[in-house]
């Protein structure tokens, strides 16, 4: 048995060489449930992060396209946090079918020199609540901030909060991320990278609980959703595996990475793609979305369904890869 899977593993590697795929996986061997405690600071961050996803989710809901109240008082509320953390915020206004919708900008860290953008949408799918997709990956923007305005980064890191990711703007130049990737390129920005906050909070032990968009990733990879991933592209000089790593050393919460081309089901589906669009570095750090979560743009997609102590250790990993790209060791815990 263990030839016959090592044989199947090779096929595996030599049909991914053929797709353009590379991978690597986490050597950490505990699922979850058999992480330690997580330290008083931690457990804090948690329960803040599931204050932020239910206000999200439930005040403003609906915050679709078709409700630019609720996606202005969304907007607001992010500003205002983003402003408490110690980030100077601005929005990036723009019309679509005559509504107005905007981003919100935070900087933390000097003003000129490259930068580095973390962005997650805060917009939902039509009608759904949008626990995890995307309130999670808001409420980890909120916590990054809230770090970074305790100890302020070397180099300049823009968090954002994107409007309009969702159908019927999805992958077109309406999304807000589009908008904001195709201004830092006509103003000549340098960016480090970007880094896109795309559903970080369900998980689970459950055998067979993740899926993948070709079988024979299912050879290399978890078949259960209890890791974070980070997804980019190859060529991206060696943006996917810093992120992955950085990740790795920070938090015992298992961090699996694929660099894979856009043509791949579900590599493109977040607003890195915009950053992609106008040649710059960028990847997705994700809980997966839909190759895990059977509430994926439904109305069963509630704060309540989310596991916020993994939630907390995915957002301490990515504020130890926004630390290292920024020039700057993650400080201990």
């Amino acid at each position: 048995m263990r030839r016959a899977r090592a044989w199947l593993g090779m096929g595996a590697t030599v049909l991914a060489a053929g797709l353009g795929l590379t991978w690597k996986w986490s050597q950490r061997e505990a699922s979850a449930a058999g992480l330690t405690p997580a330290p008083p600071g931690l457990e804090a961050e948690a329960e803040r992060l599931k204050a932020h996803v239910r206000m999200l989710s439930e005040t403003f809901h609906p915050r679709d396209w078709r409700h630019p109240e609720n996606l202005e008082r969304a907007a607001d509320y992010v500003a205002d946090h983003l402003s408490r953390a110690g980030g100077h915020v601005e929005s990036q206004r723009f019309q679509v079918d005559g509504r107005d919708y905007r981003n919100v900008i935070a900087r933390f860290g000097p003003e000129g020199g490259e930068r580095l953008v973390v962005g997650a949408h805060y917009d939902a799918a039509t009608g759904t609540p949008g626990a995890d997709d995307n309130a999670s990956g808001v409420a980890g923007l909120l916590e990054l901030a809230a770090r970074l305005g305790r100890e302020p980064p070397p180099a300049r890191v823009d968090l954002v909060a994107y409007t309009l990711e969702e159908p019927p703007h999805f992958h077109t130049s309406q999304m807000g991320s589009a908008v904001h990737a195709r201004s830092l390129r006509e103003a000549g920005v340098r960016l480090r990278g970007m880094l896109a906050l795309e559903m970080l909070g369900h998980y689970t032990d459950a055998p067979d609980s993740q899926d993948y968009p070709l079988p024979v990733l299912k050879l290399k990879y978890p078949d259960t959703g209890n890791f974070i991933g980070v997804v980019g592209t190859p060529g991206d000089g060696g943006l996917t595996d810093t992120v992955a790593e950085a990740m790795r050393g920070a938090s015992p919460l298992p961090v699996e990475s694929l660099s894979a081309p856009r043509s791949l089901t579900g590599v493109d589906f977040s607003d890195h793609a915009s950053f992609w669009a106008q040649g710059y570095r960028a990847v997705m750090v994700t809980d997966t979305a839909f190759f895990r979560n059977p509430r994926y743009h439904e109305a069963g997609d509630t704060w309540d369904t989310l596991d916020y102590a993994r939630m907390a250790r995915a957002v301490q990993g990515v504020y130890a890869a926004v630390r290292t790209l920024a020039g700057s060791p993650s400080p201990g815990e």
